[in-house]
C-alpha cells in the first residue's frame, strides 16, 4: 500500500510540474503576443496560461483522492 501511495505522490508531483510548464508557456505567448500586439498570440497566450492553471488544479484535487480508492 506505502508504494501505491508513493506513486499517487509521485503522479500528483508530474501533473502541477506539467501545468506550471504550460502556465509558464502561456506566460512567455501572452507577453510575447502584447509586445508585437498580435491578438493571436495574446489568445493562444490566455489559453495556455488558463489551461495549465486547470492542470494545476487537477493535480492538487484530484488526484490525491485516487489513494481513497483503495484503501
Amino acid at each position: 500500500m506505502e508504494f501505491f501511495n508513493q506513486s499517487i505522490t509521485v503522479l500528483q508531483t508530474l501533473v502541477v510540474a506539467i501545468g506550471a510548464g504550460l502556465g509558464v508557456w502561456g506566460v512567455v505567448n501572452l507577453m510575447e503576443g502584447y509586445g508585437n500586439d498580435n491578438p493571436g498570440a495574446k489568445s493562444q497566450g490566455m489559453k495556455q496560461l488558463m489551461s495549465g492553471g486547470g492542470v494545476i488544479l487537477i493535480g492538487t484535487q484530484l488526484i490525491p483522492l485516487l489513494s481513497g480508492l483503495f484503501g
